[in-house]
């Protein structure tokens, strides 16, 4: 099998299906075989020895970025000036990196220089101790300078060295540090702890785009009440968000979504609802720029938020069509959900009432559309949605029950309705 994968150019084209850590081992082999040192790095290890599944698997190695492109075809330079480099298959790219010492972080966000080095000067640069263990990839020996793996028994968070000077060089790091502490359920140590309340200020001149990303990510892991608690407690949540919180230590939302992950626009509502109640409605804008909301995003926000208060406030005054329209809203679950952290009684009676209509549908396809109209002779105009609508609500609560009484009803309001607008 070796010498097949040597004569393919390097192998990687003629290498059967296998999965991302397969293919990481096969590329430290391959190192290995040519005088280099190669070690998992960073969150795979950790996550292995937590017992998770890495989602993938980075490599780090004494290989130079050009002596790794001349080992394997399809690798990539990405980042060579820090040492950086992809090799793909397919699919599955891993990155591997050469050992490395950072200089001074001017910007607070990249190293101004880097210098090759060994592995213990690549694990004094990271960020924590989680993240500073190294294993070989075929034997799973544990290269661990930092006890790296003591504090993740002991459930600690601890940055490598001087915490300061660790947040100084990226100041994002206070978030990640609270991502981390979040989603492994870790305690920051002390002085870790003290660094972070001395930087937090400092997160406001962080790239936005790279605030929102963090936040995606915290938001979106079950352990996202833990994170908005961090982010206060730190109050870091002013920085994050460009708002103070209005009322109480509440956080009821957000504690009582469902614990699997979810979209982390749902979890914003919860958290912007349990922060700031109604004024939350008033979030959204501001907050497209602050986190660098797509679209989607913003529109998904700012929807969820509007159908949780309709459901709060009106749904016990609703008839059936409009509490079928709102049932029929791709993101009525969504806000349900944070209806049953706030008023669980109401999210009870909603669902029994969704049950009722689901009778009748709550959603079927109207009877009649915009064509039918045009061919049973009405001309087309604005009235047309107004028509539509009518048509569609008697469908909902079956005051007609076919295409003929709907088109019916139809005609017989285009005719009230042109009679309304006639001078």
């Amino acid at each position: 099998m070796m010498s097949l994968l040597r004569t393919s150019d390097r192998g990687i084209s003629a290498m059967p299906p296998i999965d991302a850590r397969e293919f990481a081992v096969w590329i430290a082999r391959r190192l290995r075989e040519h005088g280099h040192l190669a070690y998992f790095a960073g969150g795979c290890v950790r996550d292995q020895l937590l017992g998770l599944q890495p989602t993938d698997y980075d490599l780090a190695t004494d290989a130079r970025p050009d002596r790794i492109k001349s080992l394997f075809r399809s690798a990539i330079g990405v980042g060579e000036s820090f040492g950086v480099v992809l090799v793909r298959r397919g699919d599955l790219v891993v990155e591997v990196a050469t050992f490395r010492s950072d200089g001074t972080y001017s910007d607070g966000r990249r190293p101004d220089s880097v210098s090759f080095g060994d592995e213990e000067a690549d694990a004094a640069r990271r960020d924590f101790t989680i993240n500073a263990i190294f294993q070989d990839p075929v034997d799973e020996t544990i290269i661990d300078y930092f006890d790296g793996r003591s504090d993740l028994e002991a459930r600690i968070l601890r940055a490598v060295g001087d915490p300061d000077q660790r947040l100084n060089e990226d100041r994002l790091r206070v978030l990640r540090a609270i991502r981390f502490a979040a989603r492994f359920e870790l305690s920051i140590e002390a002085a870790t702890s003290d660094a972070i309340t001395r930087h937090a200020s400092r997160l406001e001149g962080v790239s936005r785009e790279r605030v929102g990303q963090e936040l995606r990510k915290m938001l979106s892991n079950p352990e996202r009440r833990i994170a908005a608690r961090l982010l206060e407690d730190f109050e870091l949540d002013r920085e994050v968000l460009g708002s103070v919180r209005t009322r109480p230590d509440v956080f009821e939302l957000i504690e009582r979504m469902p614990e699997e992950s979810c979209d982390p626009m749902d979890a914003l509502a919860a958290w912007l609802l349990d922060r700031v109640g109604v004024s939350a409605l008033d979030s959204s804008g501001p907050l497209r720029n602050r986190l660098m909301l797509s679209n989607q995003e913003t529109k998904r926000l700012e929807r969820v938020l509007e159908l949780f208060f309709e459901l709060l406030e009106r749904w016990s005054a609703l008839v059936v069509a409009p509490r079928k329209r709102l049932a029929a809203d791709p993101l009525f679950a969504s806000a349900l959900e944070l209806i049953r952290g706030r008023d669980p009684k109401l999210a009870r009676m909603i669902d029994t009432d969704l049950e009722e209509l689901a009778r009748t549908g709550i959603a079927p396809t109207p009877f009649v559309d915009g064509d039918d109209l045009v061919e049973a002779g009405l001309t087309p105009g604005p009235l047309f949605r107004t028509i539509l609508d009518g048509v569609y609500d008697a469908q909902l609560e079956q005051r007609v029950g076919d295409q003929a009484a709907a088109l019916e009803l139809a005609l017989r309001l285009a005719t009230e309705l042109d009679r309304e607008t006639t001078p």
